[in-house]
């Protein structure tokens, strides 16, 4: 557990007049314990629920199935465990809650994410408390990491960078989307990532399709190849994307690898806190708009222990950086019925400007293969 989050939960909870603070996703459940519950994100009626009293207070409740993994990595000692199948985790929940004398309290909690049959058990049960969403709490919280937090992403982000580049040192023509598609998976095991997300392995005429996964087509030279992963660890998120061409690059090729990676310093050097996102997004959208293309409507987004958050780099963002906000920057362009590029990194605001997390792969020409 990071006492840093608990220190802000409470601060938040300080500032809004609140009692306690229930999470019940699995991002907010990891955000609040430390704790990933292994089958919560996978099978949804498997509650696992933590609440945080504006004392500091600290319980849990979880499925039977898990209270070992919970109880062996966790340190809460509040623990009320259900049976699956006979007892329900709400009635847990309110047994939690009465003896934290909470019954007439003001509590936030996911209004997003909590089923409304759960939510209407609890107003019935504790009808004197006053439950009130908690949503956007969590993610203002979340937008600014703590030093625990940093030290983890940092770490991460090397080792997705590292997968997909020794990945593509290997890229032939003849291999096939797949053949890449498991050296990436096992690149990414072996350096230390506990899970991953969204792998995107797109060759040739693929490459202009955003989000696509690997496929049988086999690689040709001249072919554009992007990939991209998010590996995972400890339920936090690093996603980077790589672009490379089997052989020589084109001259147009060059000249928009050329175009995106201007905008990749020049977005990182107007990252710093105080700058506005919006402002951010519509300078790079004038050094962008010289390759004639058309944009998507952000260039960059928080990330954590989800793989897009707030804030977006973006036409509709109207937000303010801060020290400590993790952000993946991803300057891209994809041309109808013809090829993708994209070049994803993961950033730290800091305090006098912005640190590269993503710094094993040189990207600043084409990375050529095969």
């Amino acid at each position: 557990m990071n006492p840093e989050i608990i220190v802000g939960q409470r601060k938040a909870m300080a500032e809004r007049g609140l009692d306690a603070l229930i999470s019940m996703s699995p991002e907010n459940v990891t955000y609040t314990t430390g704790i990933v519950v292994p089958s919560q994100s996978l099978m949804r009626w498997r509650h696992a629920i933590a609440v945080v009293t504006a004392g500091g207070e600290i319980t849990m409740v979880v499925i039977d199935m898990e209270e070992t993994t919970v109880r062996a990595h966790s340190g809460i000692k509040g623990l009320r465990v259900y049976r699956e199948f006979t007892e329900d985790p709400m009635d847990k929940l309110c047994e939690s809650l009465k003896n934290l004398k909470l019954e007439q309290a003001k509590i936030g909690i996911e209004m997003e994410y909590i089923p409304g049959k759960d939510l209407a058990t609890l107003r019935q049960k504790l009808p004197g408390a006053v439950l009130v969403a908690a949503d956007v709490i969590f993610q203002e919280l979340r937008q600014v990491k703590s030093r625990e937090e940093l030290d983890l992403l940092r770490g991460l982000s090397k080792i997705t960078d590292k997968a997909i580049c020794d990945t593509l040192k290997h890229a032939r023509a003849g291999m096939t989307e797949m053949d890449l598609a498991g050296l990436l998976v096992g690149g990414i095991f072996a350096a230390g990532a506990e899970q991953f997300k969204l792998m995107i392995i797109a060759s040739g005429e693929r490459s202009r399709f955003p989000n696509v996964g690997p496929t049988q087509r086999a690689i040709q030279t001249g072919d554009i190849i992007r990939m991209e992963i998010f590996g995972v660890k400890s339920g936090y998120h690093a996603g980077v994307c790589r672009t490379a061409v089997v052989g020589s690059p084109t001259p147009e090729q060059e000249k928009i690898w050329g175009n995106l990676i201007q905008c990749k310093y020049l977005v990182m050097d107007l990252i710093k806190p105080g700058a506005g996102c919006k402002d951010i997004y519509l300078k790079f959208l004038k050094k962008f708009s010289e390759l004639g293309f058309e944009p998507i409507s952000f260039v960059g987004h928080g990330i954590g222990l989800f793989l897009h958050e707030e804030p977006y780099l973006g036409r509709y963002g109207d937000k303010t950086l801060q020290e400590g906000m993790v952000l993946a920057i991803e300057p891209l362009v994809f041309i109808p019925e013809r090829m993708g590029l994209q070049n994803k990194d993961m950033i730290a605001v800091t305090k006098n400007g912005c640190e590269l997390l993503s710094d094993y792969t040189p990207t600043d020409r084409l990375i050529r293969v095969g």
